[in-house]
This record gives C-alpha cells, sequence and structure tokens, in this order.
C-alpha cells in the first residue's frame, strides 16, 4: 500500500497460537473494518501452530509481522506499534473480537474530534451472549480506591445486560486492551505497556500513566465490538489470578504518590489475605497458591519498577466496590 492511499488507522490484532481463533473472528473483523479508515494486520507472536499457514493461504489480504518467539501482551504489543508509529492512530484488538460495522469509523472519528483524547474503547458486548456487556472492558472502566477495576455494565462477576443505559460517550479511567485506539505517539511517550507484567492489567496500567501525562480516556459506545473473552487464559487458571494479583500490586506501586503508596499497598495486601483465605475455604489451593506467588514475586520486583512519579491520587475519590457489592448490594454501575 502506497504512502498516498495509506489509511490513518492501523487495527493490530496480536496472535499467539490461535489459529483457531484466526479462523473465525479474522474474517469477521476484515468485513467490517474499512479499508479506506484502516489496514488490518496480524503481528504474530513467535506462534508454532498452523496460524502463519492461515494466514498466507486463508488471508493474503492481511498485513502480517511476525516475531521470533512469544514476547507476551505486552512487549508483543510495543513492538508492533514501534514498527506502525506512523499511522496516526493504533487499535490494539484482541483475536477473539468481532466488530460490527462502522466501529472504526466511530471511533476514528472520535479521537479525531477529540484531540485531549490519549485513548479510546468501543462497547464491549459478549461474544455468545450478545445482549450482555463483557466482561474485560464492559462501556469503560474505572479503579475503585483499592485498586480494584470495574466498568460501566461490570462490577466483579456481574455483567449486566445492556439495554442501552450506558450509550453516552464517558470519560474513564481505563480503556479495554481488548478494543483500544490510542495515538502512537501518546502509547510511545508513556512507554507503552509495561513488559514485566506479561499479560493481564497492563492496560489498565498503561492507561493510568497516559492520564498521568494529562490526556482523557474515553468510551465509545456508539462502537460496538464483541468479544469472546479468555481467548488466552480461562478465568479459573491459577496463572490467570497469579498476574491479575501481581500486577495489580505492580500498577498501585508504581503509579500512587509517594505519600499514599504506603498506606494504600498495605491495605491491599490485608484484602489479598482475605481473598487468599476465600480460596482456601473453598478448597481452590492452585488458586490460593498463585495469590501467595503473586505477592513474592511483587516484593521481588519492586526495586526495578519504575514509579511515575504522580503528584495526584487519581482514584482516592472512586468508591469502595467491595463494600458496595458484598455489602450493600450494588451490583450495577448505576447503583454506584
Amino acid at each position: 500500500m502506497t504512502t498516498q492511499n495509506k489509511p490513518a488507522v492501523a487495527v493490530i490484532i496480536l496472535n499467539w497460537n490461535g489459529a483457531a481463533l484466526l479462523k473465525e473472528y479474522l474474517p469477521q473483523v476484515v468485513a467490517n473494518t474499512n479499508p479506506e479508515t484502516a489496514r488490518v494486520i496480524v503481528a504474530d507472536n513467535g506462534s508454532t501452530d498452523d496460524s502463519r499457514k492461515i494466514l498466507e493461504e486463508q488471508f493474503p489480504e492481511v498485513e502480517t509481522l511476525y516475531f521470533d518467539r512469544n514476547y507476551g501482551f505486552a512487549e508483543g504489543y510495543n513492538r508492533a506499534i514501534e514498527h506502525y508509529r506512523d499511522y496516526h492512530y493504533v487499535v490494539l484488538l484482541n483475536s477473539d473480537v468481532a466488530p460490527a460495522p462502522q466501529w472504526i469509523d466511530d471511533l476514528y472519528s472520535f479521537m479525531n474530534a477529540h484531540p485531549e483524547a490519549g485513548a479510546c474503547q468501543p462497547k464491549l458486548r459478549a461474544y455468545m451472549e450478545r445482549e450482555n456487556f463483557e466482561y474485560a472492558g464492559a462501556c469503560g472502566g474505572y479503579i475503585d480506591r483499592n485498586g480494584y477495576p470495574y466498568c460501566r455494565g461490570r462490577i466483579f462477576a456481574t455483567c449486566e445486560a445492556d439495554n442501552g443505559q450506558y450509550d453516552t460517550v464517558a470519560e474513564v479511567d481505563w480503556a479495554s486492551g481488548a478494543a483500544l485506539m490510542t495515538r502512537p505517539e501518546v502509547y510511545l511517550e508513556c512507554g507503552g505497556l509495561d513488559p514485566k507484567f506479561f499479560a493481564h492489567m497492563e492496560e489498565i496500567d498503561l492507561c493510568w500513566r497516559i492520564r498521568l501525562k494529562g490526556y482523557k480516556i474515553y468510551a465509545v459506545p456508539q462502537a460496538v465490538v464483541y468479544h469472546l473473552g479468555g481467548g488466552s487464559l480461562p478465568p479459573s487458571n491459577p496463572r490467570k489470578t497469579y498476574l491479575n494479583f501481581r500486577n495489580n500490586l505492580l500498577m498501585l506501586y508504581k503509579n500512587l504518590p509517594d505519600d499514599v503508596r504506603g498506606k494504600s499497598l498495605f491495605t491491599r495486601r490485608l484484602l489479598d489475605t482475605i481473598a487468599w483465605l476465600k480460596f482456601v475455604a473453598t478448597f481452590q489451593f492452585g488458586n490460593a497458591g498463585a495469590i501467595l506467588k503473586a505477592h513474592r514475586d511483587y516484593r521481588k520486583m519492586m526495586p526495578e519498577m519504575k514509579v511515575a512519579g504522580a503528584a495526584e491520587n487519581l482514584i482516592e475519590k472512586r468508591p469502595n466496590i467491595l463494600v458496595r457489592y458484598y455489602l450493600k448490594g450494588q451490583k450495577t454501575f448505576d447503583k454506584l
């Protein structure tokens, strides 16, 4: 594609041994992505399955970038976005996402009209239950005062039905990494996704750093995508538990101001102890062990983490969703 007719947006799908996902979802991405607005690209993270063969034989119109090994979600996207930094915008799109028509034009138009936006996301609905919001982002993400992520349309494991109740554009704390549009220069200025996270919660950390730089994050529900979720690790997998607990601690350590970091992390570690006790009491010993390992590795990684030098605590005014959800029974976003 020549410079003269190159579109403004690079839609980058990071693939690792996802041959089956490519066969199901990539045709829908190609069909519903306006080629005048965006170029669909698959960055392959050193797959050892039939991904390369499928891409070359079944999707010759899709641009490909091949890595020599699996760099994880974070470093894989960092390398891909550095490679495609000459686009006006890039979209991080999971390999298990099927977009609705016009999705890319809606996001592109919004970013063009809002120069203060560092990133945005579409509405995420569940691929298998299409009237419901999807767990990993729903209609825009927030972080409660203790560091727990929640969304318009999803609190903890409760995903609401989408009845149009969140169809207004909203400034949010984070945009889902399942379908995140950003400006390459903003992404790279903020350091990209932290490769030490490897996977899980790294987009929340990135969006926190984007906000600390003075940009805003938005949810744009006029754009809609359908996300399968759990495409890499199922929710019950202890590896996922480990990454979520470890990375949440790392995220708080990096982005909270110096004067509140210690107290906030002490509180969070007490709450994690309660979670560990719950796993033990319900005989989920794999997940209980994952929490212990997460805290051990967090302590090891702390000295090498670069703190943001934040002057403002961006989560201090957020609700305590543990209290709201479990004690007050407020299980939907509109009740918070």
